[in-house]
């Protein structure tokens, strides 16, 4: 499978637009790239998750040429061999935008199957396609602390897991969050904004030094689902909390916002909430 760098990686380039269904734009990235590259092991704290996205510029055509919009929310599991290049999945969804289909359950079956070949997910596993109206009510974030009030002093915008550390005897269980959140794409150094909540149970987690560790996130490059695995794999190796989620919600590019799940809990669930910037 072609590398981030690959030349035939569309993100960075200037790309034709298609307009007629065409899953042959779909560029897929082996998820282990980036830890490998690293001498990480992506394996080493082991995980469930979901990375959702959602697409805010969904058409086709029905049958007669009337136009159909709506949005779309697609989970691809954390299992899968690959992810999805963000301007490849872009390019995939626009090339149905001049495309007949006789219904929708037909236009949700080919992108259920494209997007499950490209992500090369298991074996009897499929990337889950939901169609939305413009009237849905999505459920609203959790309940959490935030962290961006905390008076730190910011000398380091490289990431350092350095920063994390727990504090001892004392518990705690509950969700953090901040929205500081901002890493860099790894081809184009493009920023990526989000926010970030963290669920955590254990020895009571240094405030001051997670918000330090996610700032320090700043001029990191790397995708957003590699970023939200080593904040897991940092929080995991430095605090061994009992339990443990991270979940990032990315704001939006080229109509699509990205939204990695991660959890140590088989059954967690990866609520797809909207923030004010998404």
């Amino acid at each position: 499978m072609a590398s981030v760098h690959s030349d035939n990686n569309p993100l960075g380039q200037v790309s034709a637009y298609r307009d007629t269904y065409d899953p042959s734009v779909l560029f897929p990235i082996e998820r282990d790239e980036s830890w490998r590259a690293q001498g990480l092991d992506r394996n080493q704290f082991p995980f469930f998750g979901v990375d959702i996205w959602n697409g805010y510029e969904i058409s086709w055509l029905n049958a007669k040429g009337k136009p159909l919009v709506c949005t779309a929310e697609f989970r691809i599991p954390a299992t899968s061999r690959y992810l999805i290049e963000s301007k490849s999945f872009k390019l995939y969804l626009n090339s149905f935008n001049q495309s007949r289909f006789d219904s929708v359950d037909a236009v949700r079956a080919l992108m259920v199957a494209d997007l499950s070949a490209a992500a090369g997910v298991a074996e009897g596993t499929f990337v889950d396609v939901i169609f939305h109206g413009f009237d849905t009510q999505f459920p609203l974030a959790p309940e959490a602390k935030c962290l961006d009030d905390i008076d730190i002093e910011v000398s380091s915008y490289e990431l350092d897991p350095e920063f994390l550390r727990a504090n001892g005897d004392e518990i705690f269980d509950g969700w953090l969050c901040s929205h500081l959140l901002k890493s860099n794409c790894p081809v184009t150094g493009q920023p990526d904004w989000g926010s970030i909540f963290v669920y955590y149970r254990g020895s009571k987690i240094d405030e001051a030094g997670l918000l330090q560790y996610l700032v320090s996130l700043r001029q990191h490059q790397d995708f957003h689902e590699q970023c939200v695995e080593r904040t897991f794999r940092d929080i995991s190796a430095r605090c061994q909390p009992e339990a443990l989620t991270v979940y990032a919600r990315y704001v939006r590019r080229g109509g699509l916002d990205i939204n990695p799940f991660r959890s140590s809990m088989t059954d967690a669930k990866a609520e797809n909430f909207r923030l004010f910037r998404q």
